[in-house]
């Protein structure tokens, strides 16, 4: 069989068995199970990581949790990781860089303001991609109450020759402040002042709209997405998945 057709097959177990199933239930099989030591979780450390990472950690605290420190990101967030990792007990957290070249393609850091798309690519997208090699799943943290498409999002899909989890799909802002409170979690520094969603610091604002989450990011550029999570099939090595 091909790459394309286990993955496929794969997503297709996954919606299946988990059409009703928790967060909780998902991660679980995914870590336990369907891709044991094959999996990674890709975290912002941003203003609501913070419930995946607890749930990440309790099935498994030396799950790789993946965090892109683009150079650019806001103190704030960099002092948030390290307060989660201690209060969780994550043991495999790999903070990424951007390679050698955006010395050269980024020499006086203002390369987000003419062409934000580059940017995000030699920061964030280019060092994921790399990282992520090793892994045949990776885990995310996008919600549905995001808006700009995401109120559909699939638990699972194709992302090349990986299967993507989303756990948190079918989450609403609800949802997600229920769990904060329950488990006594911390907010991001900067939720309280206004930033429903940060990134890094240039591109990053208050969010123009409380019930826009994402308003703040990228504003008064048409940009609503870094690149990670846009599709990356044909930039992607192609290579034989294994799992369910």
């Amino acid at each position: 069989m091909t790459a394309e057709v286990d993955v496929s097959q794969a997503i297709d177990y996954l919606v299946g068995r988990h059409v009703s199933s928790t967060a909780e239930a998902i991660l679980e099989d995914v870590l336990t199970r369907a891709y044991k030591g094959r999996t990674a979780l890709v975290s912002s450390f941003g203003t609501e990581a913070a419930v995946l990472l607890h749930m990440v950690a309790n099935i498994d605290a030396s799950t790789p949790v993946l965090f892109m420190d683009t150079g650019r990101l806001f103190g704030e967030t960099l002092r948030h990781r390290d307060k989660m990792v201690e209060r969780l007990g994550l043991t495999d957290v790999r903070t990424l860089g951007p390679e050698k070249e955006i010395a050269r393609e980024d020499p006086d850091m203002m390369l987000f303001s003419h062409d934000p798309d580059r940017c995000c690519y030699l920061r964030k997208v280019l060092p994921l991609r790399k990282a992520l090699e090793e892994f045949d799943c990776w885990i995310n943290g996008r919600k549905g109450h995001h808006g700009e498409g995401r109120e559909a999002l699939p638990i699972a899909e194709a992302d090349g020759y990986m299967v993507k989890v989303t756990p948190l799909a079918r989450w609403g802002a609800e949802e997600v402040e229920a769990y904060h409170a329950v488990h006594d979690l911390p907010r991001h520094p900067l939720w309280e002042d206004g930033f429903l969603s940060v990134g890094c610091m240039p591109c990053t604002d208050r969010a123009a709209n409380s019930s826009d989450f994402r308003s703040g990011r990228w504003a008064g550029k048409g940009k609503t997405e870094c690149g990670i999570h846009l599709p990356t099939a044909s930039a992607m090595p192609m290579k034989k998945a294994q799992g369910c």
